[in-house]
């Protein structure tokens, strides 16, 4: 146990290090000032920009920044479509892989284009090179840079003053993916691949085992696509069995540095923000009231998972090292556990064990971290302007406790602003809840669900909360390529993306056309332990009174059964 405390201390104090001097440098890019890699990729951007008609000092309104949004994310998703119905034609095929159904080729469109990158197939089985390069690796960078984009455009709306503009979109993406995601990714690529990881065009080869079996090695340009996948919080494996598997995640070495990048940008996002609205106690804020869910979400998982299953206390069978079903032995129940409430505190979704194996309380904290928005980090972007989200809810209660008028940053925060965070938070209850109902009732949805009991109904939670969430990791138990499900968690995905980036940014062209009011005696301070504590419990009673129920009937009523000795 004390060399897994001493590996998490270690990574918190990484992830804090890099992510911190990181978001100074993404505030600079977004301000449009001047960064070390500005003499090589500056004239890179203004040829871009002069391709595309775009410029910077050419704001756009949050509707028009909205459509743009809308409307590149709809023809990425053309684009994803097209070529993975038509890979059977394209180039970069040695394997000979036929088109996905189209109901398949819906559900993987959607969701890299969502940055979900929700797998309901296995890759090396299944896409042509050119399918992962030219389509799932180009989406894991634009869908990320979206959410980015999408994310420095709400922190400015939070302190524009009487601004009707908030960015231009094209700019933004532009900027980051040129220089942010591009040279992070070409770092991590080239580390990956002196760790081992393959970046090669070769087809399969058939190895003999030890044993005299056949088995077949999948290759292709992986290391390329794994380290935006983590960098950019896509989550997508090469592999069918993402990162546990050897190939995508060699060494222990690699397994760090890839846990290190699915937190690094969203953590970044808290010191760009503070630095943005020129108030780094700001930022701090925000970044502590993540690190305390992040590190109690780590706790019962941790907790959970190396105290094992109480059942076999009752066989001849002992558990000196945890739970170790579903787990890779060199990794151990630690690095599961990290890897865990990492993936799904940020919306990355990859995984290095399978969480249908862990224990009921250990599965329940990802399952939680998920409902509520995966707003501990989140995605690049995504996970940040979703807590601003519930910022704007606390303050509005705090204002109710002061009696004033709610403000945040100097900007009296209203019934418009109130109403459309209020509809964000919604998201995931309608798609988590109300589609995740629909899944638990109908039969035709029913026959996916591999066991019975609770576990069945976590199953189908955890499926439609990794959709809605926009997070990609799920039940192995879980089968999810079946038109029903590859149709309805699109569905999900589309809303857990979109709905949830429209309001948020009206709420941000809302406060940018207001005017800034001096802090006055009477104003309560949103930088200090008191607000940092009411965040917290803001975010986990709206989570408790929305998914407690079904909860208690999924992993909670798992734990009590298993402490009873029942099975199902």
């Amino acid at each position: 146990m004390a060399p897994d405390i001493l590996q998490f201390i270690v990574y918190a104090a990484v992830v804090t290090g890099l992510a911190w001097p990181l978001g100074l440098y993404l505030a600079r890019v977004y301000e449009g000032g001047a960064t070390f890699a500005s003499p090589v990729l500056a004239p890179v951007e203004r040829a871009i920009h002069a391709l595309a008609g775009s410029r910077a000092d050419h704001g756009q309104h949050w509707t028009r920044y909205s459509l743009c949004v809308l409307a590149f994310s709809l023809g990425s998703f053309g684009f994803l479509y097209a070529t993975l119905r038509l890979q059977h034609l394209l180039p970069l095929n040695p394997q000979g892989f036929g088109p996905l159904a189209p109901d398949l080729a819906f559900n993987t469109a959607v969701s890299f284009v969502t940055n979900t990158n929700w797998q309901a197939y296995g890759g090396e089985t299944t896409m042509s090179y050119f399918s992962q390069m030219a389509g799932l690796a180009v989406q894991n960078f634009v869908s990320a840079g979206v959410g980015m984009a999408v994310c420095a455009a709400i922190i400015r709306g939070f302190f524009a003053r009487e601004q009707k503009a908030i960015g231009n979109f094209w700019v933004d993406l532009t900027r980051s993916i040129l220089y942010v995601l591009l040279p992070l990714s070409i770092l991590m690529t080239l580390f990956l691949v002196w760790q081992g990881v393959p970046q090669n065009f070769l087809a399969s080869v058939t190895a003999t085992t030890v044993e005299g079996a056949q088995q077949v090695i999948a290759q292709g340009p992986a290391a390329s696509q794994i380290a935006i996948k983590q960098l950019g919080t896509n989550g997508g494996g090469f592999w069918n069995a993402n990162s546990s598997v050897p190939y995508e995640n060699p060494t222990p070495l690699s397994n760090f540095a890839e846990m290190v990048a699915i937190l690094l940008i969203p953590a970044a996002f808290c010191s760009m923000f503070g630095r943005m609205v020129r108030d780094m106690r700001q930022g701090v804020a925000i970044f502590a009231a993540m690190g305390i869910l992040f590190l109690g979400a780590l706790a019962l998982t941790y907790g959970s998972e190396v105290g094992g299953n109480p059942a076999f206390a009752r066989l001849p069978v002992e558990q000196p090292a945890g739970n170790m079903e579903g787990k890779e032995v060199r990794f151990g129940v630690g690095n599961s556990a990290l890897w865990a409430i990492a993936t799904t505190a940020a919306s990355n979704g990859s995984v290095n064990s399978m969480h249908d194996s862990f224990t009921p309380l250990g599965a329940l904290a990802p399952m939680l971290l998920m409902q509520v928005g995966e707003v501990v980090f989140g995605g690049v972007g995504s996970g940040f302007y979703g807590m601003l989200s519930f910022v704007v809810l606390t303050v509005f209660l705090a204002g109710l406790m002061v009696g004033r008028t709610p403000e945040y940053l100097g900007k009296k925060i209203e019934a418009r602003e109130v109403k459309l965070s209020v509809i964000a938070f919604l998201v995931m209850p309608v798609g988590v809840l109300g589609l995740g109902a629909l899944a638990a009732v109908l039969p035709i949805a029913l026959a996916s669900v591999q066991d019975a009991g609770p576990h069945g109904l976590s199953e189908i939670l955890y499926a439609y909360s990794s959709a809605t969430g926009n997070n990609g990791s799920a039940f192995a138990g879980f089968g999810a390529n079946v038109p029903y499900h590859n149709t309805m968690q699109g569905i999900a995905m589309l809303l857990g993306r979109f709905v949830y980036i429209v309001p948020m940014l009206a709420v941000a062209g809302s406060l940018a056309a207001k005017k800034s009011a001096p802090a006055s005696s009477g104003t309560f301070p949103t930088h200090g332990p008191l607000f940092v504590t009411l965040l917290v419990a803001v975010i986990l009673i709206l989570g408790g009174l929305t998914f407690f129920p079904a909860l208690a009937l999924g992993p909670i009523a798992e734990h009590v059964s298993m402490l009873a000795g029942q099975t199902f």
